[in-house]
């Protein structure tokens, strides 16, 4: 089948591997663009600056207190309290400082306000201080968004296929061995993501986010990259001069650990995003950008939900209108569901289970035997 032809489904092979989700029907959609836009009211399209502070300032309040109780009051406590009041904090902070990650994420895609620069320097201050290159980020972030679903031309999370897995992938493929690569992924994946592009699309040559010169920017880009490089430096600095003042463990605790809890539900919650065995992806013979745009999946992540500003219940509309704002796309998404019908993919599978469910069902994509015309469209697969 080509780009814009339609196919027949028979409902077994609709079925997802793990039987819990129809798979997204890969035929051209009988919808544009346009046609969702229209369904979603006008209102939903609009940035407010005011409102958009609201939640940065409410988020900073909750940090600012979680901060203020920790440091003042769990040293008083006996031990074995104390450290159950520390693993509570780095939790709970951990949250809070995802959604100011999302905001800033927001930040990059011009959803924050109407204005670029405010959108440009709240996001590489909040970035910054979570130690992400902004504007380094920002673009392959784009390029994801450009390209989602494309095995040749997608940014992150790009399935390997059956032919591209290592010898060692069988020896991993069992309960032990999913632990270790569900915790590796969380603990060390995007920095490893940020500095060696591990996980993300091939290029030619050394692909880093701190390389101006790296193959994943171009000429008009590189000015910023330097901009972010100096964010993450003074961030840096400010660092080891509060770990001079304060002492390494002060710092690892109040600050270093929830980073580290930030960067696991960051990498949780792109990877569930995009992996599901009911989620399609098309090489060049079949990839368009809206079936692409439709490749991924809305997540229920509980009251977290809130804590991270819906940034994963309501992603398919977040892939389809990337400007809009964290705050209307919970009204969005209910407008599009009954324009999208089966094209809309949802998960209520507890984000705890979800991912390590996925990294069993999820190991390699293939086209399905037998049919001829959808050659150009891959299916995750786990039988070795």
């Amino acid at each position: 089948m080509g780009a814009g032809g339609r196919m027949s489904v028979p409902p077994s092979q609709r079925k997802s591997e793990s039987g819990s989700l129809k798979r997204v029907p890969i035929s051209k959609p009988p919808f544009t663009l346009g046609e969702i836009k229209k369904a979603i009211p006008p209102h939903c399209f609009q940035r407010s600056l005011f409102r958009s502070f609201s939640y940065l300032i409410y988020d900073f309040i909750l940090i600012s207190l979680f901060y203020y109780v920790a440091t003042t009051y769990i040293h008083y406590l006996p031990q074995p309290l104390s450290f159950v009041a520390w693993a509570v904090y780095w939790a709970v902070q951990g949250c809070v400082m995802t959604g100011v990650w999302v905001i800033a994420h927001e930040c990059g895609h011009h959803a924050f306000s109407n204005y670029q620069w405010v959108d440009d320097t709240v996001g590489l201050i909040l970035h910054s201080s979570l130690l992400v290159p902004y504007f380094s980020w920002k673009y392959s972030h784009r390029r994801h968004h450009s390209n989602t679903g494309s095995l040749e031309r997608d940014e992150v999370f790009v399935p390997r296929k059956r032919s591209s897995i290592k010898w060692w992938a069988k020896y991993l493929n069992n309960p032990p061995g999913r632990f270790m690569t569900v915790t590796v992924q969380l603990t060390l994946g995007w920095p490893l993501y940020l500095m060696f592009n591990v996980a993300g699309r091939p290029y030619d040559g050394f692909a880093c986010h701190y390389n101006p010169y790296g193959p994943i920017y171009n000429d008009r880009e590189r000015l910023q990259i330097y901009v972010s490089d100096v964010g993450i430096l003074a961030v840096t600095y400010g660092l080891y001069r509060l770990v001079l003042a304060k002492g390494l463990a002060w710092v690892v605790c109040v600050y270093g650990v929830p980073l580290l809890i930030v960067n696991a539900f960051l990498v949780m919650i792109t990877y569930l995003q995009h992996t599901h065995p009911a989620l399609p992806h098309y090489d060049s013979s079949e990839w368009d950008w809206l079936r692409g745009a439709l490749a991924t999946i809305d997540r229920d992540y509980g009251i977290l939900n809130k804590v991270f500003h819906n940034i994963t219940d309501t992603h398919i509309a977040h892939h389809l209108f990337s400007t809009m704002p964290h705050y209307h796309a919970m009204e969005a998404t209910k407008a599009i569901k009954p324009i999208l019908g089966e094209y809309y993919s949802f998960d209520g599978t507890p984000f705890y289970k979800a991912v390590f469910r996925e990294a069993k069902e999820c190991i390699f994509v293939e086209p399905d035997e037998g049919e001829q015309s959808s050659k150009g469209v891959f299916w995750f697969r786990n039988k070795l």
